[in-house]
């Protein structure tokens, strides 16, 4: 008898550990990462993207799933001011004035829970981004609507680049592997299968980005503690 206790007791045991392992959710990347074609393909599983001035993102904040630069910066300033961004810009459902910018052909425009690629003219979007409290800023459009768009950066440049992009219905940050020129890098978008897609960068040697893998922080680009260059980041939250 006492020997068929102790079988069920141990039994029961079992059952509710395996029970309690099933039930148990299994940690997943918060940013997925995919390295092919010799870009990196960061697809963030968020809730809402911000444009965040003045103040870097931390990643100590849990709700901070990825962040990176976004618009391009004037000059070095001691103190921030949205002036110094290039171009008109919406963060916090508020529009700032920016400085005029050419390099600025469109627009990544964000609000409601959906996003938008704007080309030239793209004012009345910003608008828009602002009454829903959204956000938007624009940068140099490379990819529209599933179609290379006319770039006043030269494809002969060579530096490691980065872009916003639109992937089969999905907002995700890519940038290339390594070095390669501007061109090279503007195909393999098109190869990719990115229907849109913006330049994300402030300014030279100011590219940095992190973004959180699980309980791990991944650092794509350092990040220069003392420039007052950086201004403005894209930030996805969970």
């Amino acid at each position: 008898m006492r020997n068929i206790v102790l079988f069920v007791h141990l039994v029961v045991v079992v059952v509710f550990a395996a029970c309690a392992v099933k039930g148990s959710p299994e940690p997943g990347p918060t940013v997925s990462r995919l390295d092919t074609l010799g870009l990196v393909v960061l697809s963030p599983e968020y809730s809402s993207v911000g444009l965040v001035c003045g103040t870097r993102p931390s990643m100590a904040a849990d709700s901070v799933l990825l962040f990176a630069a976004a618009s391009f910066t004037g000059e070095c300033l001691k103190e921030f001011k949205h002036s110094n961004v290039a171009g008109d810009h919406v963060s916090d459902g508020r529009r700032e004035k920016g400085f005029a910018c050419r390099r600025n052909t469109g627009a990544f425009v964000y609000f409601n829970g959906t996003w938008k690629f704007c080309p030239q003219p793209y004012s009345a979007m910003l608008d828009t981004a602002a009454v829903y409290g959204g956000c938007a800023f624009g940068q140099e459009l490379i990819v529209c609507r599933g179609k290379l768009c006319e770039t006043i950066r030269k494809d002969a440049n060579v530096n490691q680049f980065r872009a916003l992009c639109g992937l089969h219905g999905r907002l995700c940050v890519v940038e290339s592997a390594g070095k390669l020129s501007f061109g090279g890098f503007k195909r393999k978008l098109l190869e990719l299968g990115v229907s849109d897609a913006i330049y994300l960068d402030m300014g030279p040697g100011w590219n940095h980005a992190c973004y959180r893998d699980g309980d791990s922080i991944v650092v794509l680009h350092p990040y220069r503690n003392a420039s007052a260059y950086c201004t403005n980041w894209i930030v996805f939250y969970k």
